[in-house]
């Protein structure tokens, strides 16, 4: 019985992409996707961070919900809810930051917490935090908790480091995405040619794609004024939409095998 248990665990389906290029590519337009969308939701049609916030957490525990009761890896229920994630991240964050009035250091201080915390139990309960552990429901549940925090932490770190207001560190948007690209060379950099922990890695390149899709976001709505390219929210978010899907369609996507390690 005791081996047929573990027969099973090892023939558990991964309904998580394999990472590859092409999924970062993907990863940096949905959070790009998540600031325009979410701004456009909360911002230009008025409902405010609350009412926003309460959209987008409806959206994204269907699509959690979803994905767990999925069979197989299905590339669009995946990458719509990454996108429901980052658009949910971005109203919770300015929720945090403006309407509670703590600014852009206290929202970013709150979320840092929640993030290490769903790893700390997600690790304690499973003892690991690897990509290629989500194979059962429960740990699906710590996965998408953890990215939705991760999400959120990018949306208020970018905030922080762009804004010139709330705490912000002012540098603009141009030079935090540089910033945050910066980063993830230097991530990558540790990929490639060190033997630090690629779950480590993966999850830090995964939180530093965020804050770099933030800027860019604001980068093509905010007015010229603030450094911004002044495009509409709905506008850059279709684009970005349309973007996402055909990426989505041309470039091959798999699940991630359980066996290899991130």
């Amino acid at each position: 019985m005791k081996g047929s248990t573990g027969s099973m665990a090892r023939q558990a389906i991964s309904k998580v992409p394999e990472v590859t290029m092409g999924f970062w590519v993907i990863k940096v337009a949905a959070t790009t996707l998540g600031e325009t969308g979410g701004d456009w939701v909360s911002m230009s049609l008025n409902l405010g961070y609350l009412i926003g916030s309460a959209i987008f957490l409806a959206l994204f525990v269907g699509l959690v919900a979803a994905q767990v009761n999925a069979r197989a890896f299905h590339r669009f229920l995946y990458w719509g809810t990454i996108v429901a994630t980052t658009t949910l991240g971005t109203t919770l964050a300015d929720f945090a930051d403006r309407s509670l009035g703590i600014g852009y250091p206290g929202g970013t201080a709150v979320v840092v917490t929640l993030l290490v915390l769903s790893l700390a139990i997600w690790y304690r309960s499973e003892g690991t935090v690897s990509v290629q552990s989500v194979v059962t429901a429960k740990a699906e549940w710590f996965y998408w908790i953890t990215i939705l925090f991760s999400q959120t932490l990018g949306t208020a770190l970018g905030d922080w480091v762009a804004g010139d207001d709330r705490g912000g560190l002012g540098l603009g948007y141009e030079y935090g995405a540089m910033l945050f690209g910066a980063g993830l060379i230097v991530v990558a950099a540790l990929y490639f040619w060190t033997r630090v922990s690629r779950t480590a890695l993966f999850w830090a390149a995964f939180i530093l794609t965020r804050p770099l899709g933030a800027t860019l976001g604001d980068f093509l709505d905010k007015p010229v004024a603030q450094g911004g390219l002044h495009i509409s929210r709905l506008y850059a978010s279709a684009i970005l939409l349309v973007f996402i899907v055909v990426c989505i369609v041309l470039v091959p996507k798999r699940a991630a095998a359980r066996e290899t390690a991130v």
